[in-house]
């Protein structure tokens, strides 16, 4: 303290120039030494730094005081900096001014450069190369950065000759970031391109190090480095690696795209038809691989149809199918061999192409729901009536207009990405069936069965064909006993009483006494799970079914509980004229205006001529639907139109001998039309078959009229 207000004089003494120069130094160090009052002159002090025509040994010193001054001296860094960079400043000068900043602060890894590069500078006399890798580790304060610099750069005494990619990739990313800071210092520059070439060299790259790799390539061919040769060759080996590793991940990205797309797909309607029903979208965008997995990968197949699964089966009426009560015992005869096996054995799947034949009522259709309900695969159901204009524009149908690619939807069929059951193919006429026949050659990739009545057609030749087989007495047996589970709990007779009830009249239906024709009749009628099931139900409410009256029995008795429970007659003639309206129309759904009452009866337990089916419409609201339980109860009411006198009674007997939705209206009036009028029935049914060569009604009529 006692010396600061000399301050002022040492400055002078520093300042003067015709005082020895030994002299001067030592005012500089004395002036560091002030503190406080020093401190204040450091301006003067780098002035005297910064003169060229000051002696070095004043700049030395000069250097030294700037540095003592801690942090008074730190704001004059950049200066010092500037003439550790500056090659004419004498040697000795910029060794003492890069001390003189490691006493400031720590050096940053663009200023530990300036030191290095110190190094380069040729005939340094009696100052050692290695002092500068010294100042440049010691000021830098030694970090893992200066470190690997002082590995490679500086003239180390050896060079790595092996190289881990970890450590090579650093290295590198290190020489990038001082390139730039490099620029200044030619000869530092030109020992970092050969680094940067030699450690390239030494390491495997690896795809997503090329844009590394290429910022090299770019600055040292800008700074005009044969070396960028090096580094290209490797990138070169790496263009196709990483052309593949680019490729890779915008597969990866599509896929995952596709992938979210196919799990929102079935709560999007949007997205079902703009991204996977349309052709062009789904190709293009898709490039190609898309609609490939989707035709042949089974998870996602079944995610395609999943929104439509309802819609499929719509017609397979599954709501009221209680799979429980369904009888697996009923008989097939498998191809070629002739053997007869339980069908739930002889066709446990849906595999391959196979028509089911059978007569009305022996349970083709049954089965077809026993096969859909228990299938895990995705499946459609087609009634054959629906196929006037083709299966594929069918099952479009069903897909609400969302599958605009009949193409994509073929090669799923085609694939086996859905089963196709077609049902009734007796029903429909011989053009519908051609085109059903065409639709099953083409795709003989693909599942399908289908069902039908004996009839003249030739089935598909890709397709087998399984005859249904009536049941035999054990079977029958078998059957009612089994239909015991779906009987209503307040029927008259049960448990062992029905059993008993079954017996008992088996015996008497099936008694070899009676005529051969009578037995023989008796035979097919019991041999029909339909029949049996009326007959099930009647032994059940205690009555004695008539087996050539089953299904006029069976309405007497409900016509009789719809008169003690509304107090009038059934409307049969109304009701009648309305299924005949249904039938020309196609529809299913029985009307509910003005027959409330008549649907209440039919539906009873005890009945169950006709079946609900519930459903929410768009807007939440509840709805409910009225349908014939089975073709042969619609045909009852069917034919009460065909019945009675007049010509236009005769006129309606001859107008659907052509159409397949009336056959089962002309085997009942094989029996209850008057004899005479049966006959004469019959005679224009031959004639029709004669004509045409179509015998599906002519043939079975006569045998019908014959039991008579």
């Amino acid at each position: 303290e006692a010396g600061a207000k000399y301050a002022p004089d040492i400055l002078n003494i520093l300042k003067d120039e015709k005082i020895d120069k030994y002299i001067r130094s030592r005012a500089a160090d004395a002036l560091a030494n002030l503190g406080e009052a020093g401190a204040k002159y450091a301006p003067d002090i780098l002035n005297i730094l910064k003169d060229e025509k000051v002696d070095s040994s004043i700049r030395r010193s000069a250097a030294e005081a700037l540095g003592n001054l801690g942090e008074a001296g730190a704001k004059y860094a950049p200066d010092i900096l500037n003439i550790l960079k500056d090659e004419k400043v004498d040697l000795y000068i910029r060794h003492s001014a890069a001390y003189a900043l490691g006493n400031i602060r720590k050096l940053e890894l663009n200023e530990v450069i300036v030191v290095l590069n110190n190094l380069y500078q040729p005939n340094q006399q009696n100052i050692n190369f290695e002092t500068w890798r010294f100042l440049t580790y010691f000021l830098s304060g030694g970090t893992d950065e200066v470190k690997t610099l002082l590995t490679w750069l500086g003239n180390p005494q050896e060079t790595p000759t092996q190289l881990k990619y970890e450590d090579g990739k650093k290295t590198l990313e290190l020489f990038l970031s001082i390139w730039k800071d490099s620029n200044d210092f030619k000869r530092l520059q030109k020992d970092l391109a050969d680094k940067i070439a030699e450690v390239t060299r030494l390491v495997t790259w690896k795809p997503q190090d090329i844009t590394l790799l290429q910022s090299h390539s770019h600055n040292l061919k800008q700074a005009g480095y044969n070396q960028a040769d090096t580094v290209e060759s490797a990138i070169n080996d790496l263009a196709v690696w990483q052309w593949i590793f680019n490729a890779r991940n915008t597969i990866i990205i599509h896929a995952a795209f596709w992938f979210i797309l196919i799990f929102l797909y079935p709560k999007f309607p949007q997205i079902q038809a703009i991204f996977f029903w349309n052709p062009w979208v789904r190709k293009i965008i898709g490039v190609g691989y898309v609609g490939l997995f989707l035709t042949w990968i089974p998870f996602l197949r079944r995610k395609l149809f999943e929104p439509f699964k309802p819609s499929l089966l719509a017609d397979a009426k599954l709501d009221y199918f209680n799979d429980k009560t369904y009888f697996p015992e009923s008989p097939v005869k498998i191809p070629i061999s002739g053997e007869t096996l339980p069908i739930t054995q002889a066709l446990p799947t849906i595999k391959g192409q196979l028509v089911l034949f059978g007569d009305s009522g022996l349970g083709k259709s049954m089965f077809i729901r026993h096969l859909v309900k228990n299938s895990p695969r995705i499946v459609v159901y087609l009634p054959a009536r629906k196929c006037d204009d083709g299966v594929i524009e069918a099952i479009q149908t069903k897909l609400h207009g969302q599958a605009q690619d009949a193409e994509f939807l073929k090669n799923l069929i085609y694939s086996g990405a859905i089963d196709i059951c077609i049902d009734g193919l007796n029903e429909v006429s011989a053009d519908t069936r051609a085109k059903i026949t065409n639709f099953v050659e083409h795709y003989f990739r693909g599942n399908i069965i289908m069902t039908s009545q004996p009839l003249e057609w030739i089935p598909p030749s890709t397709a087998k064909s399984y005859w249904l087989q009536p049941l035999e007495k054990q079977q029958i047996e078998e059957f009612l006993v089994y239909r015991a589970e779906e009987l209503s709990k307040d029927t008259k007779i049960q448990n062992t009483d029905y059993k008993e009830a079954c017996t008992k009249y088996l015996a008497e239906a099936l008694n070899p006494q009676q005529a051969p024709e009578e037995l023989a009749a008796a035979k097919r009628i019991l041999s029909n799970p339909m029949d049996l099931t009326l007959i099930s139900l009647m032994l059940s409410q205690g009555k004695q079914p008539n087996l050539f009256r089953l299904q006029e029995e069976q309405y007497k008795l409900m016509a009789a509980e719809y008169w003690e429970e509304w107090h009038k007659e059934f409307p049969l003639k109304k009701f009648s004229e309305a299924v005949y309206e249904m039938r020309i129309k196609d529809e299913e759904v029985i009307p509910v205006d003005g027959f409330y009452q008549v649907l209440m009866s039919l539906a009873d337990d005890k009945y169950k001529m006709v079946v609900s089916r519930q459903w929410r419409d768009e807007g939440g609201e509840a709805k409910k639907e009225y349908l014939f339980r089975h073709d042969k109860i619609m045909d009852f009411f069917l034919v009460q139109n065909f019945l009675g006198k007049g010509d236009e009674v005769q006129q309606l007997q001859v107008k659907h001998i052509n159409d397949s939705r009336f056959r089962g209206v002309y085997f009942l009036l094989a029996t209850f039309l008057p004899l005479d009028d049966a006959k004469e029935l019959r005679e224009k049914l031959i004639q029709y078959a004669a004509d045409t060569k179509d015998h599906t009604v002519s043939d079975t009529f006569v045998q019908l009229l014959r039991t008579r």
